[in-house]
């Protein structure tokens, strides 16, 4: 079993920095894939970021080179580092994790919010 808290948001101006945390417990598992998600006022939930159990890692385009995912396994979280934040990356941010023989599991979201 498998449970994650997301932390790390907040509100900020645009071109500031936040950095979100993952925080997995349940014991030792093996996490194939690990992504964080954003769902803005009004839109679909998107993917954002993911990192495979390879350390490949994929971005949106309107993310990349300004925000960077990755992972601590000696502390079982991961992590999204966001920098140059703009008012479009407000919304609510999820992690989720793919884990052989579990399936998936979503956090509970924390909101980021960008002002001009």
């Amino acid at each position: 079993q498998v449970q994650l808290v997301e932390s790390g948001g907040g509100s900020v101006q645009a071109g500031g920095s936040l950095r979100l945390s993952c925080a997995a417990t349940g014991g030792r598992f093996s996490v194939n894939l690990m992504g964080w998600y954003r769902q803005g006022p009004g839109k679909e939930r998107d993917v954002i970021a993911n990192i495979t159990r390879d350390g490949t890692v994929n971005y949106a385009d309107s993310v990349k080179g300004r925000f960077t995912i990755s992972r601590d396994n000696a502390k079982n979280t991961g992590y999204l580092q966001m920098n140059d934040l703009k008012p479009e990356d407000t919304g609510v941010y999820y992690c989720a994790v793919i884990v052989s023989s579990i399936g998936t599991t979503w956090g509970k979201g924390t909101l980021v919010t960008v002002s001009s």
